[in-house]
């Protein structure tokens, strides 16, 4: 009989890295499904180039530093898939492409690759194209839908822009609409019924714990109560869905411990409530994640649990 020696844990799973992002690619397609329904095949081409040019930059990437190659684990195609869905369709496919680059290279890869990344690499690349293309982040196509009912004239235009729920207020669209996507903004995060049905399918999958979403979109809804927001609203309006369902979940920047995920939860919902209240900022999503994500190390310090035979106080012995 063999024996193995190794180092503890010891504990051993099915799941491979290869598996668990393709469920996270399967649990996308609602949400790409929806938007290529309400925005057309430009979403869908906005997705193709975003998924293509990250497996090629990652590729390449690997190829220059003479590292083992990793596109077969999938984890390329989740970060393009995440960015595509966090733009606006009607974004100029050269910045969407600045923004991979940005997501391969500089935050996953100079940092040594997946495992290694200590912010979420989409929501890195959306900031910076953010504070980078301003104009360009915050133009917003209407769905199909509304451009039939916004389009009267014989005039031919070729899209036609408008506010998002955020933007234009409390009671700008309805709770239906807010539900099923037929609403301006980024083309996944428009349909929180799409995204529900991923998350579903996540938990469900034991991809991710139900901990993290629930405390923050539970936080951020307390929150709109306190600030005197309508919370239904709020949780249905913007990225928050989209991030916490499919970005506050990720394995490498947020903790690990249950405490802290709690924590970590709390945290981002009463961040983005704050950001989207008080700043000039359109959407507080992306920037409360990332805040987060370099809180996580002291996170998971403070949360972590006794060793069998440790009291509280650091290094004495029960």
């Amino acid at each position: 009989m063999k024996l193995f020696v190794s180092s503890s844990p010891h504990l051993r799973s099915k799941k491979t890295t290869t598996g668990v992002m393709l469920d996270v690619v399967i649990a996308l397609m609602p949400a790409l499904v929806m938007a290529v329904v309400y925005f057309g095949f430009q979403a869908l081409l906005l997705a193709f180039i975003c998924v293509a040019t990250c497996v090629l930059t990652e590729y390449i990437c690997r190829k220059v530093m003479k590292r083992k190659n990793t596109i077969t684990d999938l984890s390329a195609v989740v970060t393009g898939l995440l960015l595509a869905l966090n733009l606006p369709v009607g974004i100029n496919p050269f910045i969407a492409v600045f923004g991979c680059v940005v997501a391969i290279v500089v935050v996953k890869q100079m940092f040594g690759g997946i495992g290694y990344n200590f912010v979420n690499p989409a929501l890195a690349a959306r900031v910076v194209l953010m504070v980078s293309f301003p104009t360009a982040m915050t133009t917003w196509t209407n769905t199909r839908f509304m451009e039939a009912d916004a389009v009267t004239s014989a005039t031919t235009v070729d899209a036609v822009t408008s506010a998002t729920p955020l933007a234009a207020g409390e009671g700008a669209y309805s709770y239906l609409d807010l539900f099923l996507g037929n609403i301006g903004g980024s083309m996944g995060e428009v349909c929180t019924l799409a995204i529900l049905l991923g998350g579903l399918y996540l938990v469900i999958r034991r991809v991710i714990s139900p901990i993290i979403p629930v405390v923050y979109l539970g936080t951020a809804a307390i929150m709109s109560l306190i600030l005197g927001l309508d919370p239904l609203y709020q949780l249905m309006s913007g990225g928050i869905m989209l991030g916490a369902v499919f970005m506050a979940t990720d394995y490498v920047t947020s903790p690990i411990t249950k405490w802290g995920k709690v924590i970590f939860g709390v945290g981002l919902g009463v961040l983005t409530m704050l950001i989207r209240t008080y700043s000039n900022l359109p959407e507080g999503v992306s920037f409360a994640i990332l805040l987060m994500n370099i809180l996580v190390p002291h996170i998971e310090t403070l949360t972590k649990p006794r060793a069998f035979g440790e009291s509280r106080k650091k290094g004495d012995k029960v």
